[in-house]
């Protein structure tokens, strides 16, 4: 069912864009909802790996669930990862939990998508303070 929200938000999204369809985006959010690996953002500061597992094992079965930690501090930095086993429990999971409450801070529940490689100063012809001489 959020398979095909998201299709019809990307559809519509492309209609009222004068007919131009966004094509590497809808692809790129096709193959993310193909995955079962959510994205959940707004996570309380206490939130530890096996409390996001509990909250979020009433769908299914959770195969890994992971908080982000800042790598200084080693406290939370707000957000992580929940795997499930299937698409379809993964999907069940972003319906019932986005928006939601957990742990007095509202949820935000998404498909991940997958990590861009970072850009070089060589990305988009940047020629730094280089002269060129006629």
């Amino acid at each position: 069912m959020a398979f095909l929200n998201k299709l019809g938000s990307l559809t519509r999204q492309s209609i009222s864009q004068k007919g131009q369809v966004p094509v590497v985006s809808m692809f790129n959010s096709i193959r993310s909802m193909s995955s079962s690996k959510l994205f959940i953002g707004g996570l309380p500061w206490s939130t530890d790996d096996q409390t996001l597992k509990d909250a979020f094992s009433g769908f299914g079965e959770v195969t890994e669930a992971r908080v982000i930690m800042d790598r200084e501090t080693g406290r939370s930095r707000g957000f992580g990862f929940v795997h499930y086993d299937s698409v379809e429990n993964a999907s069940e999971a972003v319906s019932a939990m986005d928006g939601q409450d957990l742990g007095g801070r509202t949820v935000r529940v998404s498909f991940a998508e997958d990590r861009r490689p970072p850009q070089s100063y060589n990305d988009n012809n940047y020629q730094g303070n280089r002269r060129f001489d006629n």
